[in-house]
């Protein structure tokens, strides 16, 4: 699920993933990238922060479940 995740923020960031009207984390990326130089970093921060907690999350989830599994 991380992996898909991460592919799909990709495609987004570099602009073959949705449709602009709907959000997307890639998107939101893309078009904060322009920001960061002016001092509105924290645009970048917050969608660049949630893929990167979501990720994390279904990766300790599998791991997790890979461990009571394994016992």
């Amino acid at each position: 699920v991380a992996t898909a995740i991460l592919t799909i923020s990709a495609l987004g960031f570099l602009g073959v993933g949705v449709a602009p009207p709907t959000p997307e984390w890639g998107l939101d990326l893309n078009l904060a990238r322009r920001f960061i130089a002016s001092g509105l970093w924290w645009l970048s921060l917050f969608p660049g922060l949630m893929i990167f907690v979501t990720a994390l999350g279904f990766n300790l989830v599998g791991e997790a479940l890979r461990e009571m599994t394994m016992h």
